[in-house]
């Protein structure tokens, strides 16, 4: 009688370097792996606990709760803002005191884009950077508790935008139509041209700005879409982050091959 082998089977094996690589997990996987990370706990930590400030502080009903709707409609527009204009901004890299900053929060994401571990962005970046948009907008609507309720519902969404984000990469096709269309957008973000689809469940931004794209052949690919143009002729004026890395920026994934290659084969 075989023994019984959990679905998540065995984690270690689905390592790669210092992180779980998506591109080798299924979703019973993925669901252990998310709800056992460190720093998804500590987001539902905190929202356990900026709930029970937001009512322990709350003063009237709308003045808690509106502010959950308000961060519902401003954050995909702000994540869109900072993804577009700063993640994808150059003068991040080019600065050495906010090399190693870029480097962690989204260069080794699209060098390895299957690596739990750099998908998720550090707390002591995401934390603050949720609390100085979310908190006084809940504040100018219901004073301490609409700031805590406004942070609180930031969480929640960091969290579902944290999950959707690893199925986007992970090896899994997805059977809800919606979760594979957002799924193959951002897939044409990180492998196609990522100057576009810059959203991770929300795309009405990008429909508005003008950087949304369905298809591939809707545009050129970029050269620039593992390194978002740190190549190593930029990385040799600027080398503070190819010195962190410890070696020169990859323009295409580990193992493929040169696209003259590929057309020769062809």
């Amino acid at each position: 009688m075989s023994k019984f082998k959990a679905p998540w089977g065995n984690m270690s094996a689905i390592r790669t370097g210092r992180s779980f690589d998506l591109g080798k997990m299924n979703l019973p996987q993925l669901w252990y792996a998310y709800l056992t990370y460190p720093t998804i706990l500590l987001y539902f930590a905190l929202i356990a606990a900026t709930a029970f400030a937001a009512l322990r502080l709350s003063h009237g009903f709308w003045a808690t709760t509106i502010p959950v709707p308000a961060v519902i409609v401003i954050y995909p527009l702000v994540w869109y803002l900072i993804h577009r204009f700063i993640l994808h901004g150059r003068w991040l890299y080019r600065n050495h005191w906010t090399a190693a900053l870029w480097k962690r929060i989204h260069f080794d994401h699209h060098q390895d884009p299957h690596l739990l571990d750099v998908l998720f962005g550090s707390p002591l970046n995401t934390i603050p950077t949720m609390a100085i948009i979310t908190m006084p907008i809940g504040a100018l609507i219901g004073g301490w508790s609409g700031a805590f309720s406004a942070l609180c519902m930031a969480l929640v969404m960091t969290c579902i935008y944290e999950f959707f984000h690893c199925i986007q990469h992970l090896a899994y096709k997805p059977r809800w139509k919606w979760v594979s269309h957002i799924k193959q957008l951002h897939v044409l973000h990180h492998f196609h041209d990522e100057d576009g689809n810059y959203g991770i469940t929300n795309y009405v931004p990008d429909r508005l700005f003008g950087s949304f794209y369905k298809e591939s052949r809707d545009r050129k690919r970029s050269r620039h879409v593992f390194n978002l143009g740190y190549d190593v002729k930029e990385a040799e004026r600027y080398p503070w982050v190819m010195d962190l890395t410890g070696a020169p920026p990859k323009d295409r994934p580990d193992g493929a091959r040169p696209a003259s290659d590929r057309s020769r084969a062809a």
